[in-house]
């Protein structure tokens, strides 16, 4: 093993009854780099991660670690040794403060017992580092998404690692947030620790990571230095072909199909942080993509549950079709002809348990009713079928575990779910967090042709770049308030991020819909 290698993987393989997870794969880390892993969901890094975590174990091959042949150790002895791994899917403890999920197991004690102004002010510090500004004693389940990712993180930096694998660990972050821990990563790099960085954000690739490695369907194809490659050619090498995207396709709106006014929450919701809605009035029109940019905390979540009845509000009307409506539970807004993909799958999206033909199909059972009782299990099957080959489904049959399947498939399901109930107006809040490159256009172009077949669609996203290029109208909150609404033929990142920091009265803009 060379002396610069931390890390090698050497001709690993994995199976899965049925399935070949990964195929001879082979993986280089430096020391003191950050090393992209690339690959379109179930390329195997999902299995990869597991294995060098010691969550799994491989097959066959080999794996050294600083010199020294891995074996068959416990996650918690791979983190002593100084590996690290901070997953897609969180691991914290919802009812435990964010000083406890910091350093759970780790905890500082003086003498015999837990020494909490220690650990508080431990956990205050590596916060400030990441510019995480919650108070430390507060439950981690009252916070944001992208405020527990932060924890995760920060769990990782307060751990002695040598490598810290960092899964995706940007998708639920703004831009600020993003550029943050890019220089936590540039920091980390310079004390001579290694990062294996696993994102679907190729630009991030260009910008933080040095050597990348690419995967394809559970094989090595691939690995480059990072300066030497375009994103076209990563493109390239992850799915094998050229992906074409479908940009800059704006329409303008039809008649209404929601409008509301004043829409006013100031009341928190009890053990929440949600952020108080000031007098929300927009319109959603039929046929456009409405978009919904600001940065996390803004107010964006909060305002699309309202209109769900997901959460109260306290004044404010909604009409939808011409006529003024009372939504006070999901079921309503289902009935009404709405539906939401929500921004948290696994706690508001999917039941983990069931199959991936009941969470596809529970909300859309009345269509296969046979009365007085039965159900039309060849109906429901061949629905499931239509959207698995729409969305591009990675499934062996549709009785599989959603829980057993990847973030980007877990999503294609709930998204699939939504459409089969031929919504009037659907609402995706992050549509493409955790999905592959190639399924990200995919999905544009679904959301783009349901937009033209005449259902209204709401997407928040985080992503500025595809706000303007998926949306044809931009709405910018910020501080539970709209401060601006354009078309986006119109809109350019620096346009938004304007309208998404400037304190309110700093700048007047005008909210009003343009007229079809």
């Amino acid at each position: 093993m060379s002396d610069d290698l931390l890390l090698k993987v050497d001709r690993v393989g994995k199976r899965f009854p049925g399935v070949v997870a990964l195929d001879d794969v082979s993986l280089n880390v430096r020391r003191g780099e950050v090393h992209a892993l690339l690959g379109e969901n179930g390329a195997g890094k999902s299995t990869l991660l597991k294995i060098l975590a010691g969550a799994q174990y491989q097959d066959s091959g080999q794996i050294d670690f600083d010199g020294k042949s891995l074996g068959r150790e416990l996650p918690h002895e791979r983190q002593r040794l100084g590996i690290v791994t901070v997953y897609q899917e969180f691991t914290l403890m919802p009812n435990m403060s964010v000083a406890e999920n910091i350093f759970i197991g780790r905890e500082p004690v003086r003498g015999k017992f837990l020494s909490w102004p220690t650990m508080i002010k431990e956990a205050r510090a590596v916060a400030a580092k990441l510019d995480l500004r919650v108070d430390p004693l507060t439950p981690v389940y009252a916070l944001s998404v992208a405020e527990q990712q932060m924890v995760e993180i920060a769990r990782a930096l307060t751990m002695n690692a040598r490598l810290i694998i960092l899964d995706e660990p940007t998708a639920a972050l703004s831009d600020r947030e993003v550029e943050k821990l890019h220089q936590i990563a540039r920091d980390l790099k310079a004390q001579g620790i290694s990062i294996i960085y696993v994102t679907h954000r190729l630009g991030e690739v260009k910008q933080v990571c040095d050597r990348l490695t690419v995967l394809r369907d559970g094989k090595y194809a691939g690995e480059a230095d990072v300066k030497d490659v375009s994103i076209d050619q990563i493109v390239r090498m992850m799915v094998g072909r050229n992906v074409e995207y479908l940009a800059g396709e704006h329409h303008q709106g039809g008649e209404v199909v929601v409008r509301v006014e004043n829409l006013t929450r100031l009341k928190r919701l009890p053990g929440s942080q949600a952020v108080p809605l000031r007098g929300i009035t927009l319109e959603i029109r039929r046929g456009e993509i409405l978009g919904l940019a600001g940065l996390v905390g803004a107010g964006r979540t909060e305002m699309v549950r309202v209109l769900f009845g997901a959460d109260p509000f306290e004044s404010g009307q909604v009409y939808f079709e011409g006529r003024a409506v009372t939504v006070s539970s999901p079921a309503e807004a289902i009935e009404l002809g709405m539906a939401l993909v929500p921004e948290d799958r696994k706690q508001q999206g999917l039941f983990l348990t069931h199959s991936i033909r009941m969470n596809l199909t529970l909300p859309s059972l009345k269509k296969f009713l046979i009365p007085p009782f039965f159900i039309d299990q060849r109906a429901e099957s061949e629905l499931v079928e239509q959207y698995r080959k729409a969305l591009s489904i990675r499934m062996a049959n549709q009785e599989v575990i959603v829980g057993t399947l990847s973030g980007g498939n877990q999503q294609k399901v709930i998204l699939a779910r939504c459409m089969a109930l031929k919504p009037k107006l659907l609402i995706v809040d992050e549509p493409t967090r955790g999905i592959d490159i190639g399924a990200k256009a995919e999905v544009h172009q679904l959301l783009r042709q349901l937009a033209r077949n005449g259902t209204a669609v709401v997407v928040v996203s985080s992503e500025l770049p595809e706000v303007i290029s998926l949306c044809d109208r931009i709405v910018t909150v910020k501080e539970g308030r709209i401060t601006g609404d354009m078309p986006a033929r119109e809109a350019t990142e620096e346009k938004l991020m304007q309208r998404m920091v400037l304190a309110q009265g700093e700048q007047h803009v005008q909210v009003a819909s343009p007229t079809a």
